[in-house]
């Protein structure tokens, strides 16, 4: 059975643009998937990525272009200039550790949650009360946005250290652990679909 750490982080619009076709790729093949967000400012800036807002107006015009021709090509609404963008990673990442660790409830249907509330909902996913909405709407005790503050902050530090140590430098990033493949973007999930099958 494979084995997918998929490295991700909260307010990004490429992870949002996956949607739920990871869990559909991995229920295909009988793999099992570890969820890993990390603050991708910090992944770029320790692997040589430049900063949305660090980048020259060419891109940044180029990637709003991308943004809206992926969102229509998926059928997925997306609000180029969310309310809530930048927005804090760490508060929601915590709740999805927390929410990993306690199991019981639908994590990948919370972390795409927090990404359609960005995107679609004009959401504040560092707000606690939406935390804690999110939570109980996947099935999950809402005080978990409380009770793994600790451990989600020491998880949130490591998975950064991990994406680095695997070869990560961007989101969605899934990495494969028996082969060691790496696949960097949602447009490469396609790719990871026809890897899986040769395991």
């Amino acid at each position: 059975m494979a084995h997918i750490d998929y490295y991700f982080g909260t307010p990004s619009p490429w992870v949002y643009l996956a949607g739920d076709r990871l869990e559909q790729i991995a229920a295909r093949h009988g793999a099992t998937i570890t969820y890993k967000p990390l603050d991708l400012m910090q992944l770029f800036d320790r692997t040589g990525g430049t900063r949305p807002d660090q980048r020259h107006p060419a891109r940044s015009e180029y990637r709003a272009q991308e943004l809206r021709r992926w969102s229509g090509h998926l059928g997925l609404p997306l609000n180029l200039k969310p309310a809530f963008w930048p927005v804090n990673p760490a508060p929601s990442s915590y709740a999805i550790i927390a929410a990993q660790a306690a199991g019981g409830g639908d994590l990948a249907g919370l972390v795409q949650s927090f990404l359609r509330a960005v995107w679609a909902e004009n959401e504040n996913i560092a707000d606690d009360a939406v935390i804690r909405a999110k939570l109980s709407a996947a099935g999950f005790d809402p005080a978990l946005a409380d009770k793994g503050l600790f451990v989600g902050a020491e998880t949130f530090g490591r998975n950064l250290e991990q994406a680095i140590e695997a070869g990560a430098f961007g989101a969605p990033f899934y990495v494969v652990r028996e082969s060691g493949e790496r696949f960097w973007g949602q447009d490469r999930l396609d790719f990871l679909d026809r890897h899986l099958a040769t395991l």
